[in-house]
């Protein structure tokens, strides 16, 4: 019986250590793959099944692993395990509660991001077929195929995580796997106001605005935690409302009883099949929606999400990518000519600007810090310009030992959506609006 021994020396780095445990590992997965026979597992059932599993495991590092201590033949079954149900390598990171992206680039290159911050890992592959062939796997395990063929992929993980891969020859250095984690535990207004992510006044604006039925559109870069947020405004849209979600990747969680869920899908290898978010968007007009969500608005479907907004569905909201509120709506205007529809400007902008009442911009800040930057209402169209206020803004004053320096201010601006929200039942005191430093901390109310 062959035994593979990992060499010590006393020239042999830690990462080199970690190359070798990794190597053995995937000559030891390989003997237990080939040894498996898979046509029982359905006799036997899971729980024994994996049992076995364990026993093979226990025994092949007993017998292969000459030169590992008791600590690693140890760690070396857990991993092996790993391989076959969990996330190989990855799989404390993928348990760690303050990772929120996961990011391998190539074998010897994982990155996470924790608290907004990017960070490097000691976590490796064996070497790049090791990598493929994790992919392989998730991607396999979501219902998608990964090749040469199909070398992109977008899928959703089944603790609902969201996977992008992109393998070679798009990838030049190798396999590549980003992973967006599912948060279980919901992040609140609540958390955000700890966090000083905005102020009681601006999260009891919000409020009021979805309760009032206002058209919100998020704007923000990638990770800036705009879904984040629409998940928490969704928290208050009446039950006794039917809401329809269209996403690229499932995301949301809304917590209403009459919710449904849509996921665009994309093509076949034979390029047929695909379902796209504006052809989501038209047919969930026939399910008798109060509110539609769209998850990130990226394409000519944003010519129908304002049609649906003009046409009686108050109170819908979505994200874009975009740098700034002025961004957001030139944005907005390119896609709806994306979308075919040869609309004059003004016409473009007179359209979005009946269908969208608040923007919110979100940021994510050089030190990981995440700030609602403005809040503002479009408020109409004048000479062809977007007439466009700030309610509230955060104002950078500079960084400090890293920290950045800066307030919360309420502009003095008065909203013109503030009697649209009175006959709705929402009275707000003027002078929430005076203009002034607003505090960080504290807890909102309905009354604010």
């Amino acid at each position: 019986m062959e035994a593979y021994e990992i060499m010590v020396t006393a020239t042999q780095t830690p990462a080199d250590a970690r190359k070798a445990f990794q190597q053995l590992k995937t000559r030891l997965h390989h003997e237990m793959v080939d040894a498996i026979d898979m046509s029982k597992a359905g006799e036997l059932g899971d729980e024994e099944f994996r049992r076995q599993l364990l026993a093979l495991a226990t025994h092949l590092v007993d017998q292969r692993g000459v030169g590992l201590t008791a600590d690693e033949r140890k760690a070396m079954v857990a991993e092996l395990m790993d391989e076959i149900y969990g996330f190989g390598p990855l799989e404390k990171l993928m348990h760690d509660p303050e990772i929120s992206d996961v990011l391998v680039n190539g074998a010897d290159s994982v990155f996470i991001e924790r608290n907004g911050m990017l960070e490097p890992t000691d976590v490796r592959f064996a070497d790049d077929d090791h990598l493929m062939r994790f992919i392989q796997r998730l991607v396999g395990r979501a219902g998608r195929r990964i090749d040469e063929v199909s070398p992109m992929v977008d899928a959703k993980l089944p603790d609902g995580s969201r996977l992008h891969a992109v393998i070679p020859p798009l990838a030049l250095r190798g396999p590549t796997l980003s992973i967006r984690r599912f948060k279980t535990k919901a992040v609140l207004f609540e958390d955000m106001l700890r966090d000083g992510s905005l102020t009681p006044e601006m999260a009891g604006f919000l409020v009021h605005c979805v309760e009032g039925r206002l058209n919100l559109l998020l704007s923000g870069g990638t990770g800036a935690g705009k879904t984040t947020m629409l998940n928490n405004l969704s928290r208050f849209i009446s039950p006794s409302e039917r809401v329809v979600t269209i996403e690229e990747t499932a995301e949301l969680q809304l917590q209403q009883t009459d919710v449904v869920g849509l996921e665009t899908r994309t093509a076949n290898v034979e390029g047929k099949g695909l379902i796209t978010q504006r052809e989501l968007l038209r047919n969930c007009l026939r399910m008798r929606p109060d509110r539609i969500i769209v998850g990130e608005a990226r394409g000519g479907e944003v010519l129908d999400m304002l049609q649906a907004m003009n046409t009686g569905h108050d109170g819908s909201m979505s994200t874009v990518h975009a740098n700034d509120t002025r961004d957001a709506l030139h944005r907005l205007e390119l896609m709806i000519a994306l979308s075919g529809a040869d609309l004059p400007t003004h016409v473009a902008r007179q359209y979005v600007a009946s269908a969208i009442q608040i923007f919110v911009h979100i940021a994510r800040l050089s030190n990981g810090e995440r700030k609602v930057m403005r809040i503002s209402e479009l408020s109409g169209v004048t000479d062809g310009e977007f007439d466009i206020e700030d309610i509230f803004v955060f104002r950078m004053a500079g960084i400090e030992n890293g920290q950045i320096l800066g307030s919360f201010y309420a502009t003095g601006y008065q909203p013109q959506c503030l009697g649209r929200l009175a006959m709705k039942g929402h009275d707000l005191d003027p002078e929430m609006f005076t203009a002034r430093q607003l505090a960080v901390g504290g807890e909102w109310t309905r009354d604010q």
